[in-house]
């Protein structure tokens, strides 16, 4: 294949690429800084790659090179739970992901030949969130912050089907990798003070990245594969589980909280990504056929633990 990526330096876009450099497809990595891009996929390393510069809110030659691409895998925007709140960062988060994924669908409306799938990104927070609650693909959306921003998200990737091109929508859960929320907080359970933030009671939704990675190319792979997946693995579990698990793994108590008004003060609104939870099942994604490398949080917790 020739697949086409936003966001391919991130968290999830740069294992992607790996992923599918090692199985020989060639990649169109489209980048808003171009110099680091080359840095992270050198051209030495990966001949069947191309970098191209773009501006994700704006119409610009670099979308001609959608025409003849495969696949479009959609994974850009600014991270969500880095800094406080303000208007500016709402802004931010909403417009790094919406207006980017309208110019990917206008370049694959103008294509020729058209792109046959477009995997774009979205957010378990499109459930809004719930401590007693179970969300699965068919629930309906909430009414707070993220849930308004993954609509609008998946808005405008629905627009993407008037082309006759399949979209896969993937509602991402908290990905476990080496980075993320875990290494957050893995230095304080390796000084023996790791524990739950806030209640415990709130659920987490996790998946882990290698998961992920293999269902954007199960999407992309799959031409029976569509609409809206959550990507998060099937056992959801609470902070409290999460806390005792990592705890145990790394041989490190688990007991010291972590309280709530320590993390609102230093993100404020943001700070309820991690403060309040959502449990969301995978339904749709395990009726797809799709098989988890890392269905349980031990085993996941494991593989990752040891290459830190």
């Amino acid at each position: 294949m020739k697949v086409a990526i936003a966001g391919a330096t991130g968290f999830v876009g740069s294992p992607l690429v790996e992923r599918l450099h090692s199985e020989g497809h060639s990649i169109l990595v489209l980048a808003r800084d171009s110099e680091r891009a080359r840095r992270i996929f050198p051209a030495s390393a990966y001949p069947n790659l191309e970098i191209v510069g773009y501006s994700p809110a704006e119409s610009g030659d670099w979308q001609h090179l959608i025409g003849g691409c495969d696949g479009v895998v959609n994974l850009a925007g600014v991270p969500i739970a880095e800094e406080r709140w303000t208007a500016a960062r709402q802004q931010a988060i909403l417009d790094s992901r919406k207006l980017t994924t309208a110019k990917l669908v206008e370049a694959i409306a103008n294509a020729n030949p058209k792109p046959s799938v477009l995997v774009s990104a979205s957010a378990i927070g499109y459930y809004g969130t719930s401590e007693t609650a179970e969300f699965e693909e068919n629930s309906p959306g909430g009414d707070d912050f993220l849930a308004a921003v993954c609509k609008e998200w998946e808005s405008a990737a629905e627009k993407v089907k008037n082309t006759g091109t399949r979209l896969v929508i993937l509602r991402l859960g908290i990905v476990l990798g080496m980075g993320g929320a875990l290494a957050k907080m893995l230095p304080a359970f390796r000084l023996f003070a790791g524990g739950p933030i806030g209640t415990g009671k709130q659920w987490f939704s996790w998946i882990h990245r290698d998961d992920v990675v293999n269902l954007i190319l199960y999407a992309l792979q799959n031409p029976q594969v569509e609409g809206v997946l959550n990507a998060t693995a099937p056992h959801p579990v609470r902070m409290n589980e999460l806390c005792e698990t990592l705890g145990e793994v790394l041989q490190r108590p688990s007991w010291l909280p972590v309280p709530s008004f320590a993390l609102e003060l230093l993100l404020g609104d943001g700070a309820k990504v991690v403060l309040e939870g959502q449990q969301v099942l995978p339904k749709r994604t395990l009726l797809s056929g799709f098989q988890y490398e890392y269905p349980q949080l031990r085993s996941a917790i494991e593989e990752i633990v040891k290459h830190f």
